[in-house]
């Protein structure tokens, strides 16, 4: 998680669920070291260490022990500080975690942007999972036929077309070389312009 949710409270309920976290820990924060382990600072790590909340409210929110990696990144000489409360991956590890959650947030992004599910049809965790592999399922496979078809229009207008016929009965490739613009199709010059 991206430093901007630092809610400790939540943090902690994930923690006491059993699921682990890695998050950026905020300039300001008040930490207290408990204790230190070796790292090789050939890596780029700077410390890693078991750390406890000294704040009133955080210290309350989450009140158990937290893991504290300091490492500077190599390319932008930016030292970053990461707090998890798995304490049984290496510190490098740590670091990986956090620069992929990137890579993550993309897809959900790709999701949003492509896959064009209005809503769910069901609340239950099988009913959005199913909803989710239907939407790829039917993009992949739009996507084979556009390679296959060797179709010149987007995924995108394709997935559009699709959606507006249906029904239709006519071989797909058929259906997509009708839709792109023949330039010798002569004018109508009854058709008002616009602009």
């Amino acid at each position: 998680m991206d430093r901007g949710y630092l809610d400790f409270a939540r943090l902690y309920a994930l923690h006491q669920s059993g699921g682990f976290f890695v998050t950026r820990a905020k300039r300001n924060s008040n930490i207290r070291r408990i204790a230190s382990r070796e790292v090789d600072r050939n890596t780029g790590l700077i410390c890693d260490q078991s750390v406890m909340l000294k704040t009133f409210y955080a210290a309350r929110d989450y009140p158990g022990h937290l893991r504290r990696v300091r490492y500077r990144d190599p390319t932008t000489r930016k030292s970053l500080v990461f707090l998890t409360n798995h304490f049984g991956i290496p510190a490098l590890s740590v670091c990986a975690l956090y620069r992929s959650r990137w890579q993550v947030e993309l897809f959900f992004r790709w999701i949003k942007q492509h896959l064009r599910i209005k809503r769910f049809f069901g609340t239950s965790e099988n009913a959005v999972k199913s909803q989710v592999w239907i939407a790829v399922s039917t993009y992949v496979l739009v996507a084979i036929a556009r390679k296959r078809l060797n179709v010149d229009l987007s995924l995108h207008s394709m997935l559009q077309v699709l959606s507006v016929t249906p029904f239709e009965k006519m071989p797909l490739f058929q259906l997509f070389s009708d839709t792109a613009e023949d330039p010798n199709m002569p004018r109508d010059d009854n058709q008002l312009n616009l602009l």
